[in-house]
């Protein structure tokens, strides 16, 4: 059977509960010599009224004596009835004290009084509202994050975060998000660079391609035709074409530009209604959750996303720790000043606490009664004594005394009467 465990004050306890068992057996011993030299005087008036308190005296100590004793262990080794009471009893013992805990502690109405008369959320919002206590909360998260990281195989997480990012993706419309993204960008305007764009890159690709151009001149020309001839052709075509789209470049209200921005119009209409352009998203967002360098993308998502974590959580000036301990901070501000919130964080407490208790309160009763089973009856009785021994052995002597003045009473009494 399992010893109780020792507490950290065991040995100043022991001590204070040898002194105090020297003194009320040296308060035994004391009033018994003073019985053995007064019986001596009986005939005297004032020895027998020594004499009475003495030996009134000892019957209360050696009384007390016995039922101190009697809780704890056998008086002598002699194994009297109804002695050595908690070893005997110790599992109805622990019973009582976890029904006693269960029914006086673990109401829902003391828990409810103590929380609310504690004010916890104003209590962790001051808590919360200092810098130093955040930084330390902070740097906890940091550690919390890294162990958290450290415990996660990769292989385990890394199919995870890649299918939550392909199944993410193939939940969206394809067709409809184009739609929405070409609406946003004609409202702001930004379809405009993309025109602009393209007639720049337009006016360079005639330019760096004036020779293929050529070629195919000199491809499509009568043999006859002179050179000089297809040359000033070429330089007619860049050269016009260079022109016009400067000129549609210049111009923000030119035809050209003012037909595609219809045409951005209605296709933004045609991928939000049209059925066929909506399959033509959705097979062209297949092909891309199906392309290998997608796939290869998604696979370093965990290692890039971990190595961020561990980084952030390991430097004290990082955007992630320094944002972490400013909201902690306003927190802790929002509890100290916010009623309404601090309210609602009581009111939670409350209720998880009293859900708890009504969860758990006979668990604990049966942890009170089954730890105090499982424990040796001698070393309980021992661990138990050095609790309270010290206070009990004051019977003893309070025992001698209260004795004594009896006795003396009594013997004045039959002394007069």
């Amino acid at each position: 059977m399992p010893e109780s465990q020792p507490g950290p004050d065991d040995a100043e306890r022991l001590r204070a509960l040898n002194r105090m068992k020297l003194l009320a057996t040296a308060l035994l011993v004391m009033v018994g010599v003073v019985f053995v030299v007064a019986r001596q005087y009986a005939p005297n008036t004032i020895a027998g009224y020594v004499e009475a308190f003495a030996g009134a005296a000892m019957i209360g100590a050696l009384a007390d004596w016995f039922a101190v004793t009697a809780l704890f262990r056998h008086p002598l080794g002699i194994p009297i009835p109804h002695t050595a009471i908690i070893a005997e009893r110790k599992d109805e013992i622990g019973k009582g004290l976890g029904t006693f805990v269960q029914g006086n502690f673990l109401s829902g109405a003391v828990i409810a009084e103590k929380i609310r008369s504690l004010g916890v959320a104003d209590r962790v919002g001051l808590y919360l509202a200092d810098p130093v206590n955040a930084d330390k909360l902070g740097e906890n998260a940091g550690d919390a994050v890294r162990a958290a990281v450290d415990v996660l195989r990769d292989e385990d997480v890394a199919p995870v975060v890649e299918h939550m990012v392909t199944d993410r993706v193939a939940d969206i419309p394809a067709a409809a998000l184009a739609s929405k993204v070409l609406e946003a960008a004609i409202a702001d305007g930004h379809h405009e660079l993309v025109i602009e764009s393209l007639l720049e890159a337009t006016s360079k690709f005639l330019g760096r391609n004036t020779e293929t151009i050529r070629a195919k001149v000199d491809q499509a020309s009568p043999w006859w035709v002179p050179d000089a001839v297809d040359s000033r052709i070429v330089a007619r075509i860049t050269g016009a074409g260079h022109t016009f789209l400067a000129e549609v470049a210049a111009d923000p209200n030119h035809e050209v530009r003012r037909q595609i921005h219809e045409r951005v119009q209605e296709l933004a209409v045609e991928l939000r209604t049209s059925p066929e352009m909506e399959a033509r998203g959705e097979e062209l967002k297949a092909q891309l959750l199906a392309h290998p360098a997608l796939r290869a993308w998604t696979s370093t998502l965990w290692q890039d996303l971990k190595t961020t974590l561990v980084e952030a959580s390991e430097n004290p000036d990082s955007e992630l720790r320094t944002k972490l301990s400013a909201a902690i901070v306003r927190l802790g501000d929002s509890l100290q000043t916010d009623l309404e919130l601090r309210a609602k964080i009581d009111a939670w407490v409350e209720q998880t606490a009293i859900y708890l208790l009504d969860q758990y309160r006979d668990e604990v009763a049966d942890l009170i009664s089954g730890t105090v089973a499982r424990w040796d009856g001698d070393d309980a009785s021992r661990r138990i004594e050095l609790q309270v021994g010290r206070d009990l052995q004051f019977i003893r002597i309070n025992g001698t005394v209260v004795g004594g003045l009896v006795g003396l009473a009594i013997h004045a009494f039959t002394t007069v009467f």
